[in-house]
């Protein structure tokens, strides 16, 4: 990878979009150089593994599961959450294995998704003007003119709450919790006690009779504790670069950069300039990138961001995450396959349903609609058999809660259920039951 020219503060020359105006750079300045110290939050090498699993997904030979809340939240920094957010992602990932019998990359957007690029600087609340709330890594969503206006300690917590959620993670992760069984478990009660699980019991039974198959032959968790283990990877946006930057270490093995803020990050769709601060940082950087494309993108920048980001053309690197909504697919996904087809550019193709599905509901609460998401998905999948090339992966904003901002689905939820427990600081994101159903849904396109 070319990175010539390049250093982990070479982005400050060009212009930074979606920055916060620091009141006291003294401070922010001496933050960031706290954090620098710190030990870095992932490692090289887990970041290269999951590079590997990323090839592999790129290639149909392995499928990438993204997921997690719209916002983090520090309040929400709390066990029973971030164990029911890894929970219904296991269960999804299990149900997506079976179904399109390939591995499924767990990738969390988690332990680090802080803050959010707005669309206007300012908002008005009751009749106030005041700075918009970016997320609990700048400010407060508190409408005072206090609480929103950026704080650097909030910097350094994000840091310990981002450590503190990994600590459980892996935990979690590496001790049982996460075992195979243990997740076929929970499925078996979600097909038990939902309104959707009936149409998924022959799935459920057929995966119990594999589970069984593979005990009667000796591939248990008592003679393969691997069983009782598995990878889970965190990523968010990479949007304050300053941050960013002071968790960026260099690899003693390779000599290669990396940001060891999580394994995985993403560029927005409002920050991807080619010119800007965060294309140049991001060159440097061996993580895997995945980078959002709405309907405003176009086909010369696009070519131009792969060639810059991904010099060497290889598999892993780069992942497209296209938020395109269901009634516009059908005109922008095409010609943006086929255009990146044309110049041979290796990228793993993921669906982002979520963002260009939501709108404003009659009870004036931003909201999606299931059925809206899952035909996204659905058109998302042919639009790929139909070019010859792999529909890689899927990104949603969901939670292991059983929120009501999102309607439809199985459970039918109504505008005027939305109220009942809309819980979110940002976006509307799915609830359990509604992420398994589309599991389940996605689980069947993967068999064909």
């Amino acid at each position: 990878m070319s990175t010539s020219n390049w250093s982990k503060s070479s982005w400050k020359a060009f212009p930074a979009m979606q920055q916060p105006d620091w009141p006291d750079l003294e401070l922010y300045k001496g933050t960031l150089n706290e954090i620098e110290s710190l030990p870095p939050l992932v490692f090289a090498g887990e970041i290269r593994s999951l590079r590997q699993q990323l090839a592999a997904a790129a290639q149909g030979k392995a499928f990438l599961l993204q997921g997690g809340d719209c916002a983090e939240e520090f309040n929400q920094c709390t066990a029973p959450t971030i164990r029911e957010t890894l929970k219904v992602i296991l269960q999804m990932a299990v149900v997506m294995t079976y179904g399109g019998e390939r591995p499924v990359v767990k990738v969390g957007r988690i332990a680090g998704q802080y803050a959010k690029p707005r669309s206007k600087p300012t908002e008005m609340v009751n009749g106030q003007e005041l700075p918009s709330f970016r997320g609990d890594l700048i400010n407060s969503a508190e409408p005072t003119l206090a609480g929103r206006t950026p704080d650097v300690k909030k910097l350094l917590s994000g840091y310990f709450y981002s450590a503190s959620t990994l600590n459980l993670l892996r935990a979690f992760t590496r001790g049982g919790y996460a075992s195979l069984e243990e997740v076929h478990s929970w499925n078996k009660e979600f097909v038990k006690n939902s309104k959707a699980g009936k149409s998924y019991e022959k799935m459920a039974t057929d995966i119990e009779k594999a589970l069984k198959f593979m005990n009667v032959i000796g591939l248990n968790l008592d003679s393969n504790p691997q069983l009782k283990e598995v990878d889970f990877y965190t990523s968010h946006e990479a949007l304050l670069l300053g941050y960013e930057e002071a968790l960026t270490r260099q690899d003693t093995l390779t000599n290669k950069w990396y940001d060891c803020s999580a394994h995985m990050l993403w560029i927005g769709d409002r920050t991807r300039q080619l010119d800007g601060a965060h294309i140049e940082f991001f060159r440097g950087i061996n993580n895997p990138i995945g980078v959002k494309i709405g309907p405003n993108h176009s086909m010369d920048e696009v070519k131009k961001m792969l060639s810059i980001l991904n010099p060497n053309n290889e598999w892993g690197r780069i992942t497209l995450i296209t938020r395109f909504g269901k009634d516009q697919i059908q005109d922008y996904l095409p010609g943006l396959v086929r255009g990146v087809e044309e110049e041979g550019q290796r990228v793993l193709w993921s669906c982002d349903p979520m963002h260009g599905n939501t709108y404003v509901s009659g009870s004036k609460y931003k909201t999606r609609k299931v059925e809206d998401i899952l035909s996204e998905i659905r058109s998302f999948f042919a639009i790929h058999k139909a070019e010859g090339t792999v529909a890689g992966g899927v990104h949603f904003e969901l939670t292991g809660k059983d929120v009501t901002e999102c309607v439809g689905g199985a459970q039918q939820i109504s505008d005027g259920q939305l109220e009942e427990n809309y819980a979110t600081s940002c976006d509307p994101r799915l609830n359990a039951q509604q992420s398994l159903e589309l599991a389940f849904l996605i689980a069947e396109i993967l068999k064909g």
